[in-house]
């Protein structure tokens, strides 16, 4: 975690009153293993860490003008009067702080607990860390978007990773590990749109 991360509105990752994910970490491991997700993604993705985090303001602009391209996905940060710019400028610092954290991850308890938090930030708990500043903003995203958005988080984030200088092959074992990492998070932010005993 960023030294002030914990300055950022709604981030909670490590904030020991969240309750603990209701995943295992047995449940995990397998998911780890299902995803092909090993000790060499994990030095991918620290290194990845190295040249994204300095980048992430570039990123955000890049994923933003993405988003913001496109009125279905700029609804849900929108209030009947139009996009809601103080809920985006809280949801952006999250989702910089989320890239490191990626990069960083430990996958463990704590972090387990967060995803958890996260998967319902976006189906049933959307609008409540933001508070008056995502007042009118649809009250979830649909997991079709959710799912779909794996794809340019994947693919957009390459050419940062090119500006590390690496060679081509770990330059391509670092986006790997990072498709396997979002690929993880994902599904287990899926399990508050699930029914109970799907996941």
């Amino acid at each position: 975690m960023a030294s002030d991360a914990q300055a950022i509105p709604g981030y909670r990752y490590g904030d020991l009153t969240l309750p603990p994910s209701p995943v295992s970490q047995e449940e995990f491991e397998r998911l780890k293993e299902t995803v092909l997700f090993d000790e060499t993604d994990t030095a991918a993705l620290r290194r990845a860490g190295e040249i994204l985090v300095p980048q992430a303001d570039q990123i955000l602009d890049h994923w933003y003008g993405f988003v913001g391209s496109h009125d279905f996905l700029l609804t849900y940060f929108s209030g009947p009067e139009g996009p809601r710019q103080e809920y985006l400028a809280r949801v952006r610092a999250r989702f910089g702080q989320w890239i490191a954290d990626t990069c960083a991850a430990r996958f463990d308890a704590a972090w387990l607990a967060y995803q958890e938090e996260i998967g319902h930030r976006h189906r049933d708990r959307k609008n409540l860390t933001d508070g008056p500043a995502a007042a009118g903003t649809p009250p979830f995203i649909h997991f079709r978007y959710v799912n779909a958005l794996i794809y340019p988080i994947f693919a957009t984030i390459r050419p940062f990773l090119e500006k590390g200088g690496d060679p081509p092959a770990l330059v391509e074992r670092m986006h790997q590990a990072w498709l396997k990492a979002v690929l993880l998070q994902v599904t287990l932010w899926a399990r508050a749109y699930v029914e109970p005993g799907a996941w």
